[in-house]
């Protein structure tokens, strides 16, 4: 059979450069798919000599999808060489920039990045299944979205000075105090933003009623989770302690302190992506597989500690404890919005929010220094080692798309086994798998990201490994 490329302009909903290959058997049925990432990200060498104080400034760009993230972890990190505690109002404003980096993502990731599919239907002309035709179709939506996605923004830049790449929190601290006039001006478009929050919330638990069957069966499959918790138990997105749990809630490892990850998550590779494999030391691999982000983070948690997403919590666990369909992602992401939401109320509330009392010395003292924090996508792990005068001797980095590497791959296979019957590829099969992967919202393009130029590739080979069909999504057109 003779190998042929079909083009379908432009790529949608998917940041970096990947591709899919899906492997049938003599019989034409599914052996096997993989989720290729073939794109290379050199931070963790290029980074090697850069004094700790300047780690902040460089691994955000890292990634221009969620630069607040990587901030974050960066500066936990040097925290951590420092060997001080950061002042409680610094704490606060570096936690309340994240809130606000939580709110602008899962909007984008709902209203811009999945909404489409749902709403104008996975087998729709691809042409219009994108946020513009959404705009076309469904215009209140579409602008709900953008004024959520903006508020989080623009809570981000009040804080930090910057929407994108902001210099504000640094080793011992953060650079910059809140004033009461920024507060009150984030708590006057609060009202609105719950009101959107609840809207999609209400909007998705109605598609999930509508299609339950496919709902339930979307990249099903088991696996463990991780995710950061609260000395209770309960979901934590900033700080907190790490937390494994497997398929039916059973905890494998609980309380493990940032510092300690290494003794419990290992990494392996394959020589057909760029990305690492994590997976739970003591399991083994591929047994060890684990998912984080939203859908990780509901399951591993006991509650929610804000009173609006813990009720929802309790709808989201009505039918079981844990979750496995990947389409869950969708809905724990809104929940988590939620709760975003009001855990930047309570902060700004807080009459400690407006102190100038932000900053402590940050002279080095350890030699190694861990960073932790739930990015919307999943945990983000930052590790630096550090020589005597302060200079970075190692990194390690464990992106959250990274840790969902495993289930991404076998999210793929189980949506192509199901769809991909025949040696004839269609654009519905195509759009389902990269609706899985969008399930975990990847960020696959991390320092080399440009939108645009993103080629997205689903091969069918034969038992013998012969290319049988190419579906391609190129910009060019080419």
């Amino acid at each position: 059979m003779t190998s042929k490329t079909i083009l379908i302009n432009p790529v949608t909903r998917i940041e970096g450069h990947a591709k899919i290959t899906i492997h049938v058997d003599a019989k034409g049925n599914v052996d096997d798919a993989r989720f290729h990432v073939v794109e290379f990200r050199g931070f963790e060498k290029f980074c090697e000599g850069r004094h700790y104080t300047e780690m902040p400034n460089i691994t955000p760009r890292t990634c221009g999808i969620c630069p607040v993230s990587h901030l974050l972890a960066s500066a936990k990190a040097c925290d951590a060489i420092v060997g001080r505690e950061i002042p409680r109002t610094a704490k606060m404003l570096r936690e309340l920039m994240h809130m606000g980096q939580i709110i602008q993502s899962h909007a984008l990731s709902f209203f811009h990045l999945s909404a489409p599919d749902m709403l104008l239907g996975f087998d729709s002309d691809p042409l219009k299944r994108n946020v513009i035709g959404l705009v076309a179709a469904a215009p209140d939506i579409a602008v709900k979205g953008v004024l959520l996605r903006k508020y989080g923004q623009e809570m981000i830049k009040t804080v930090a000075g910057r929407k994108v790449h902001a210099d504000f929190p640094v080793p011992g601290g953060v650079n910059k105090a809140l004033t009461a006039e920024q507060r009150d001006a984030m708590l006057k478009g609060m009202p609105a933003a719950f009101e959107t929050a609840k809207f999609a919330l209400d909007l998705l638990k109605g598609y999930h009623a509508k299609n339950l069957a496919e709902v339930e069966d979307f990249g099903n499959f088991d696996s463990n989770y991780m995710g950061l918790v609260q000395p209770d138990g309960a979901l934590e997105l900033y700080d907190g302690n790490l937390r494994f749990c497997n398929a039916k809630g059973e905890i494998i490892h609980d309380q493990i302190p940032p510092s300690q990850y290494l003794d419990y998550v290992a990494e392996a590779v394959e020589p057909w992506s760029y990305m690492k494999f994590p997976f739970i030391a003591k399991l083994g691999y591929p047994h060890g597989m684990y998912r984080v982000g939203p859908l990780a983070r509901l399951n591993v948690c006991s509650h929610i500690s804000t009173p609006l997403a813990n009720a929802e919590l309790k709808v989201w666990r009505e039918k079981r404890r844990v979750q496995t369909s990947s389409f869950y992602f969708h809905w724990a992401r809104l929940i988590e919005l939620l709760y975003g939401l009001e855990r930047a109320q309570q902060l700004l509330e807080d009459k400690e929010i407006t102190s100038t009392d932000i900053l402590v010395p940050n002279q080095p003292q350890n030699p190694v220094g861990v960073g932790i924090v739930e990015a919307p996508r999943g945990t983000l792990i930052h590790n630096y080692w550090v020589n005597k005068d302060g200079r970075v001797e190692k990194v390690n980095l464990i992106v959250s798309t990274g840790h969902n590497n495993l289930a991404m791959n076998k999210g793929v296979y189980a949506l192509a086994k199901k769809y991909v019957k025949s040696k004839k590829l269609q654009e519905g099969m195509l759009n389902r798998v990269e609706a899985v992967i969008r399930c975990y919202d990847p960020c696959l393009s991390c320092a080399t990201h440009a939108v645009g130029q993103m080629p997205m590739m689903v091969e069918l080979q034969d038992a013998d490994g012969k290319i049988l069909e190419t579906l391609r999504r190129d910009p060019g057109g080419e």
